[in-house]
């Protein structure tokens, strides 16, 4: 028998702020590889709500447990370029996407065929939202956190206590 090769997956996003749906996928990754990269991207011109350093925080602080459970590593980065690029530095064999509906899989459908081309030694991993997760965006949470609105539902405590600090009412 040979000696089992750990293997890296790579989920990359703004986490601009991490949701439930996020976790979701973290989660399902973490059953799937050995360690988990989850990668911030980081995009000139975009002016995010929580500095790259927060969102590295927070997910450190909600996701390590979750992959602690499920017996991988996270790791926790921040990226500008193509996610292959960095995938590729990494060692990284899957990268991971999280699908809500087919909006999702047509998009993701088109990136997992580039990114085929760009980088053909990573298999891109198309993982499900679970039905309670599928309508959360981010976007759709820092609108309605901006306006005053509940969004206990939809991401993990941490991350709701952070909110409301930019939030103040």
């Amino acid at each position: 028998m040979s000696a089992h090769t750990p293997r890296t997956a790579i989920y990359g996003g703004s986490f601009d702020p991490l949701t439930n749906g996020h976790l979701d996928v973290v989660r399902s990754a973490c059953r799937l590889a050995d360690r988990l990269v989850l990668a911030v991207g980081i995009h000139p011109g975009k002016a995010p709500l929580f500095s790259a350093q927060e969102r590295l925080e927070m997910l450190r602080e909600v996701c390590e447990p979750v992959a602690a459970q499920e017996n991988a590593t996270l790791e926790t980065i921040t990226f500008d370029g193509l996610i292959t690029s960095t995938a590729q530095g990494l060692g990284a064999t899957l990268l991971i996407r999280g699908l809500r509906d087919g909006t999702d899989l047509d998009y993701e459908m088109q990136m997992a065929g580039m990114n085929g081309v760009l980088a053909p030694a990573i298999q891109t991993v198309f993982l499900p939202a679970s039905p309670r997760v599928r309508p959360i965006t981010a976007t759709l949470v820092r609108q309605i956190a901006a306006m005053g609105g509940d969004v206990s539902a939809f991401v993990p405590a941490e991350v709701l206590a952070r909110l409301k600090d930019k939030f103040p009412r």
